[in-house]
């Protein structure tokens, strides 16, 4: 059974869809800069979604750190602080991380079961972000731990309004 193309949320005001700016590579940052403390970490191996979300955080207005990785394993040695990720001034721990399922090698379901077993990270807020709109996608995500799960393509009207959303919630002051 196909889930509606809306985005599903556990305990979090209902979020819309997002977009980037900046040429990501297999383990590059693309970096979407504002001075805000908190920040998102966008892990997405597809170029073109990866630039979407980029500027729709950018013409929303979203004064947050973007900072994105292109590989399962690339977002666990950025949240563990391994080498390239080491100085947390260039590359801080995020408020909220937004997980692409379908990726080469780690899947995003594998990057969330590992951040769920990571103590430091339990209230790191995530948000699952997939091609799929099949329910058992979305009730493994929750079942993992997911806040969220969003199915793409996100046009980019939804990504606006996404990223709006997001920037919404992490001024809560549960963040």
């Amino acid at each position: 059974m196909p889930i509606p193309r809306e985005p599903h949320h556990r305990g979090y005001p209902r979020l819309p869809a997002c977009p980037a700016e900046g040429v990501a590579l297999k383990g590059v940052i693309v970096e979407h800069s504002d001075t805000s403390e908190q920040q998102i970490l966008l892990v997405e191996n597809n170029q073109d979604d990866v630039l979407l979300i980029m500027r729709a955080f950018q013409r929303a207005g979203v004064k947050r750190r973007v900072q994105a990785v292109t590989t399962g394993m690339d977002a666990i040695a950025y949240l563990k602080g391994d080498a390239p990720f080491g100085d947390r001034a260039k590359c801080p721990l995020p408020s909220l991380v937004l997980l692409d399922i379908k990726m080469p090698g780690m899947d995003g379901f594998e990057v969330l079961r590992w951040i769920r077993r990571q103590s430091e990270f339990f209230g790191l807020c995530v948000v699952m972000l997939t091609n799929s709109d099949h329910i058992s996608d979305a009730n493994q995500a929750y079942h993992l731990g997911a806040n969220s799960f969003l199915v793409k393509p996100l046009d980019f009207q939804n990504a606006a309004e996404l990223a709006r959303s997001l920037d919404t919630v992490m001024s809560k002051e549960h963040y």
